[in-house]
Formats: C-alpha cells, sequence, structure tokens
C-alpha cells in the first residue's frame, strides 16, 4: 500500500471517527498516528515523531498570544464593557428606523475589539440586547438574529481568536492578520446595520413595530456617553493601536490589553475576587483545548507531509485547470458545508493543513486566504444544524417561547450577507491585504 493510499485510509478513517462522535482532536491523533505508524512501518518511530510536532506545535513564543487575549476577553466580559457599549451604541443609532438593532450590531463590533470570543458576545448581547428589543416592539426572531448575526463579528474584528489560530496553523503573522481584519470586520459590519435597516424598512413584519428608543428612560447625556465610551475606546486604541504602530508585538499587547482591562474592571469596581477566579479558571479551561487543538492539528499536518495527499490534491487541481477563483469557491463551499456539522476550530484544523500545500505553489496571499476562511467558517456559525452561536443564545435566553427554528430562521439573513460580503473579499483582495499593502 503506498503512502498516498494510506493518507486518503486515515482521512477517511478519521472522517467516520468524527460522524460518529468522536472529539475532532481526538480523531485527529489517532489517525495521523495510525497513518505514520502505517507509512514507517514503525509504532515507535511514529510516537517519536508525533511527539517531535506536539512539542514544535506549542513551543514558540507566539503561542503566548492564545491565553493572554483569552484572558484579557473574560475580564472585559465580566468587567461589564459589553453593556457600556451596548448603551452607546444604542444612544447612536436610536433614532434610526430599526435603530435598535443597529446599536446591537454596532455594540457587538465594539465589544468584538476587545474580546475575540464569538460566543462571549452571543452570551452578553443576549442577556443584554434581547430584552431591550423585545420591549422595544421587535419579534423575537428578528431579535435573537440580530444577537446571532452579530455576535460573530467577534471571530473576525481583531483580537480574533480563530485568526490567532489560522496564524499557527500556517505560520503568518498575527499582526498581519490582524491588521488584514479590520477592513472586512467594519465592512461586515456596515452590511448587518444597513441590513437591520433594510429590514425594518421592507419587512416590518418579520422586523416588529420598532418603536424608537428615544424614550426618557433611554436618554442618554453626552457626560455620561463620554465615560462610558472611553474606556472601551482606550482600550481598542492600547491594543490594535500598539499593534499597527508597531509599538508591541502581537503578545505583548495581549499582556498590555489585559493589564488594561484589569485596570478599567477595577476602576468600574465591577471585579470581584470570585468573578476573578472564574476568570482565571475559564481562561485555563481555554487555553488547554485550543493548545489540545493545535497539538493535534500539527500531528495532522505531519501525517499528511509524509503521505503527500496534499501533494497530489494539488497536481489534481492543476490538472484539472481550475483558475484561483475556481478553487477558491470550491475551497469555501466545503467550509460551509462542513459548518453545517462542526464546529470553528475543528474546520480549520481540517481543511487548513490540507489546502496551504496546494494554494502556496500558486502564489496566494496567506493573510488574503486566512481573511477568507475565517468568514467562510463564521458562516458555519448560524447554519443548521450545528450553529454553536445558535445554541449559546439558546442556552443563555432560556426562554421556552423562543425555538432554535426561530433563531436559525432569524439568523439567516444575516448568514446571506456574510455570503455578499465573502464573495467581495474573494473578488477584491485588496479590501483584506490594503491596509498592509
Amino acid at each position: 500500500m503506498t503512502p498516498f493510499e494510506i493518507g486518503l485510509m486515515a482521512l477517511g478513517g478519521m472522517g467516520l471517527l468524527v460522524m460518529g462522535g468522536m472529539f475532532v482532536p481526538i480523531a485527529l491523533i489517532l489517525m495521523s498516528f495510525l497513518g505514520v505508524w502505517a507509512i514507517k512501518g514503525s509504532p515507535i518511530l511514529a510516537a517519536k515523531m508525533l511527539g517531535l510536532a506536539a512539542n514544535d506545535a506549542i513551543a514558540s513564543y507566539f503561542f503566548g498570544v492564545v491565553p493572554l487575549f483569552v484572558l484579557m476577553g473574560f475580564i472585559v466580559s465580566e468587567a461589564g464593557i459589553g453593556r457600556d457599549a451596548f448603551a452607546v451604541a444604542n444612544a447612536m443609532f436610536r433614532r434610526i428606523k430599526g435603530g435598535l438593532g443597529v446599536g446591537t450590531v454596532a455594540a457587538n463590533a465594539i465589544f468584538a475589539a476587545v474580546t475575540g470570543i464569538s460566543i462571549a458576545s452571543a452570551a452578553v448581547f443576549t442577556k443584554i440586547a434581547v430584552p431591550e428589543m423585545r420591549r422595544h416592539g421587535y419579534t423575537a426572531r428578528f431579535s435573537v438574529g440580530v444577537v446571532a448575526g452579530s455576535s460573530v463579528l467577534g471571530m473576525l474584528i481583531p483580537p480574533s481568536l480563530l485568526l490567532i489560530l489560522f496564524g499557527l496553523l500556517a505560520e503568518q503573522s498575527i499582526g498581519d492578520l490582524f491588521v488584514a481584519g479590520i477592513v472586512p470586520g467594519l465592512l461586515l459590519a456596515a452590511f448587518f446595520g444597513f441590513g437591520v435597516i433594510g429590514m425594518a424598512i421592507f419587512a416590518p413584519n418579520f422586523v416588529g413595530s420598532t418603536l424608537q428608543a428615544g424614550a426618557d428612560d433611554d436618554a442618554m447625556s453626552g457626560r455620561e456617553l463620554v465615560l462610558k465610551a472611553l474606556p472601551i475606546t482606550a482600550l481598542i486604541a492600547l491594543v490594535l493601536g500598539g499593534i499597527y504602530r508597531g509599538f508591541f508585538t502581537p503578545v505583548e499587547a495581549g499582556a498590555i490589553g489585559t493589564i488594561g482591562a484589569l485596570i478599567i474592571g477595577l476602576i468600574k469596581r465591577s471585579l470581584s475576587l470570585p468573578a476573578l477566579w472564574r476568570v482565571l479558571v475559564d481562561t485555563g479551561l481555554v487555553t488547554a483545548s485550543v493548545c489540545f487543538l493545535i497539538i493535534a492539528a500539527q500531528m495532522y499536518s505531519r501525517m499528511l507531509a509524509f503521505s503527500g495527499v496534499p501533494g497530489a490534491f494539488g497536481e489534481m487541481a492543476a490538472h484539472a485547470d481550475l483558475d484561483l477563483l475556481g478553487l477558491m469557491l470550491l475551497y469555501v463551499g466545503i467550509v460551509i458545508l462542513l459548518g453545517m456539522i462542526l464546529d470553528s476550530s475543528s474546520i480549520m484544523l481540517i481543511l487548513v493543513p490540507l489546502m496551504l500545500p496546494i494554494i502556496i505553489p500558486l502564489g496566494v496571499d496567506l493573510v488574503w486566504f486566512g481573511i477568507v476562511t475565517v468568514i467562510a467558517v463564521e458562516i458555519g456559525l448560524l447554519t443548521p444544524p450545528f450553529g454553536i452561536s445558535v445554541y449559546v443564545i439558546k442556552s443563555t435566553l432560556d426562554d421556552d417561547e423562543v425555538s432554535l427554528g426561530d433563531i436559525f430562521i432569524g439568523a439567516a439573513p444575516f448568514a446571506l450577507l456574510m455570503l455578499v460580503c465573502l464573495g467581495l473579499i474573494i473578488v477584491f483582495p485588496s479590501i483584506a491585504t490594503g491596509l498592509l499593502n
């Protein structure tokens, strides 16, 4: 049996294990070990080679960016900055048709710029925005749909955990990926905002009565607006401005941002000792999970390299006369289909190591490829039957009147808007790479 055939069998076996319910990293590690064993003919050699792969995966200095940005995100969430972001955004947009929905999108964009975790955004704004939107006459479907749709901004607007994961998998500059995610993230937020206004005008039955949030109880003085907006703005400027201006590396930015978020939380007196302990525990759990994912991905990449599967697929693509656009459309279609059954990190772990050897010889800008990948993966956060953001909203909302189907229906227009935005970025790569150039 040739290494190529062994590699194909390992891929097939991994797919069967994942579909059977096995945790994706475990399936990756198991099939990688069996694949290298079959190729090299020695289980001891396979274990040693995969052990080296595991060490290489997390030995890099840049891996430190993961726990630091995760810690900053949890501190920001615990400190109530999400509530402040919603209050500021609502004050800015409350007089527009569908303004509270636009404010929710804007608040999620602001929150994304200091967290980078979509699940955190979904949980926070389900508690904050959904009750307010329903109080002002929006339908339940639209209210949860806005939160579900805009929550995915956390995985694109930097700092983003998925961009960090892609940077580690593809060995690309995390700082460059962060900068490249700014314009696409803002563009997607603008698409969502105009989409909300359009739905409020042309689909009033879907959106609801949308009473204007301009009553006295919603009013905010200029001084209150500044006091709520200043800490968020300062933290965003500190982290992203520091990276963009070259004052510090992404790892240092994560540390500085964490200190800044901690100071803001202490000044606001919203961080207690039990809350800090919860933050540290949650950070440890997420970091360990991401670490395990990256180790599994590195082992999987080594097995693929030994088998020669990516190179063979690259030759097939070359002989199939697929241009770059055709190849990217095929890739995006596969990512979106996998998004219906797998979570975001698992999709990247499976596909990115397989695609890199195929697209690198084509001279593709890997930073642009990373942005395309993350947006395509994000669409999977909103598609049934998996749609992890939808499940987070359902569990956080705890309302029997709002079903999973209602949330998926509410999120559908935002998934379509994401497809349009993704198409623009594929056709016009400078949207992602313009700031870098």
